[in-house]
């Protein structure tokens, strides 16, 4: 396991200072099993998320800018500081933003060029402009995030409409967004083995109309991400919204319930409330019971 970061990353829920009381080494090996098997569920599922979503914006990108290359796409889709009153603090730190954008995506293409990246190289090699697609493949979902956030409203309300998002949740498209900082996090801590049962990767809140999305599409209440379940619920949502078969969401939800069945029969149940959350089954009922209905 290691010492740091297996033994003592689970010791605690969060943050050093809650710490877990455990009986026995048996039962940190427990919750590090537990751990392993969440990122191997969700692994292939958030990259398949991420790629998916990508692929809608390049659409959503193309279908407004009418080019696939980025000095276009710069000058006619990335326009969302023009929301704002030219001039105000608004305006100009979404303007600054849109700049910043700028730059990381040359940094990012740069990186790639000197990496003999060939996505990269073959449009450099041949002083050719290079395509918004391959762009995507340099950048980050950080940075992929950044490019949708100043992104104008035409992209965001075509790529919620790609998503089948519920219009009167999201007039202005911008759940797409909050989808993607919030998977971003998952995603990072996954695929750079991070402790995750605990959503300790959390950068920042989560946005509380992707909240009340879930809340009302899915039917739930008081939905919290502090709890590892709200991401399965989220992963499950946008998947079976991508078109993903009712019985492979199911399959997905069901990995996860028999993996926390197995950590409470290894676990008591104040550690695992502590660790799960006391409304994890009735969620999770739930969620099977919004796929039905799909």
């Amino acid at each position: 396991m290691g010492y740091y970061h297996g033994f003592k990353g689970y010791r605690f829920v969060r943050q050093p200072s809650q710490r877990i009381v455990f009986s026995s080494l048996d039962e940190v090996i427990a919750l590090n099993a537990f751990d392993m098997n969440l990122k191997a569920l969700l692994y292939p599922k958030v990259m398949f998320i991420e790629n998916a979503l990508k692929s809608y914006v390049i659409e959503a990108v193309l279908m407004d800018s009418g080019s696939e290359y980025l000095d276009d796409i710069f000058n006619r889709s990335i326009t969302h500081y023009r929301s704002y009153t030219p001039g105000s603090e608004s305006y100009q730190k979404q303007y600054a933003k849109r700049m910043t954008l700028k730059g990381k995506i040359n940094s990012a293409l740069l990186r790639d060029y000197s990496n003999q990246k060939q996505t990269v190289n073959h449009f450099f090699n041949g002083d050719k402009p290079i395509p918004i697609w391959a762009i995507f493949e340099s950048l980050t979902l950080g940075e992929f995030g950044t490019f949708f956030s100043c992104a104008n409203q035409n992209v965001k309300r075509y790529t919620s409409t790609l998503l089948q998002l519920p219009t009167n949740l999201d007039a202005d498209g911008k759940l797409t967004e909050f989808i993607i900082y919030c998977i971003k996090d998952l995603r990072n801590a996954v695929a750079h083995n991070n402790t995750i049962f605990d959503t300790r990767f959390q950068t920042g809140k989560i946005n509380r109309r992707l909240i009340a999305l879930l809340e009302a599409e899915v039917g739930l209440t008081g939905l919290d991400f502090k709890y590892i379940g709200a991401y399965v619920i989220l992963v499950a949502y946008v998947l079976r919204k991508m078109g993903e078969s009712v019985e492979s969401c199911e399959q997905f939800v069901d990995a996860y319930i028999h993996a926390t069945d197995k950590l409470r029969e290894q676990l008591s149940g104040d550690i695992c409330n502590q660790i799960l959350g006391t409304h994890q089954r009735k969620n999770m009922v739930q969620l099977r019971a919004f796929f039905s209905c799909t």
